[in-house]
């Protein structure tokens, strides 16, 4: 997606935590699909979708759960600004799911996870930080201005609303 003269490239992604109880539905992803270890359903919006439609569509193709009632939790956000590239990540809570789990689900393997043992379960460091706002009142922003040449973050703001 460009954004008119300033061709500005633009990506919408969401991620959605399922609940059941005092457990969380995560996919153990292998390397080769990419942020490897534990990790809630998500990825990209396809146009012309809505936010809630992708997750709920994404919760759908990697889990084979309809969810429904998304509460929306806040925003992930990656700039770049040599390559004038923003990634934007819409997150997503729910404790509404009908439906039975995938056999041969195609992320990786899923697991209902008790919230008091995830702190055992290897995850990509940004997601197990993130996952802590998920449980707590409000929404959160997350900003990151990253230099791609330089492989380091510029600035990195987290702000709870």
């Amino acid at each position: 997606m460009t954004n008119g003269s300033n061709d500005i490239e633009v990506k919408l992604y969401t991620m959605c935590v399922v609940r059941g109880g005092d457990r969380i539905l995560l996919m153990n992803r292998p390397s080769e699909n990419g942020f490897p270890g534990w990790i809630a359903a998500g990825g990209k919006v396809d146009f012309p979708e809505s936010l809630t439609e992708g997750a709920i569509r994404e919760v759908k193709e990697e889990t084979g759960l309809t969810v429904s009632n998304l509460i929306y939790k806040g925003l992930d956000e990656f700039v770049d600004v040599n390559e004038r590239y923003r990634y934007m990540v819409f997150n997503y809570i729910t404790d509404t799911f009908e439906g039975d789990l995938l056999d041969n689900p195609p992320e990786g393997e899923l697991r209902w996870i008790p919230l008091d043992e995830l702190v055992h379960y290897p995850m990509q460091d940004w997601f197990r930080e993130r996952l802590t706002y998920f449980f707590e009142d409000g929404t959160f922003e997350i900003y990151a201005l990253w230099d791609e040449k330089r492989n380091e973050t510029q600035k990195r703001t987290i702000t709870k609303l």
